[in-house]
């Protein structure tokens, strides 16, 4: 079963995207992706 990722801007804090995982993983992933509110490139962390 797929569950859902929050990612959240780890400058900011806000939550933007969403996305399906499909692999189990206990550690968090980070991907870097586009803020609206930072209005630039940001890390994004996933969210528990």
């Amino acid at each position: 079963m797929k569950s859902k990722i929050i990612w959240a801007c780890s400058d900011c804090g806000s939550r933007n995207y969403t996305t399906d995982n499909r692999e189990k993983s206990s550690k968090r992933l980070t991907i870097k992706k586009y803020c609206k509110n930072c209005n630039a490139h940001t890390v994004h962390q996933q969210t528990k």
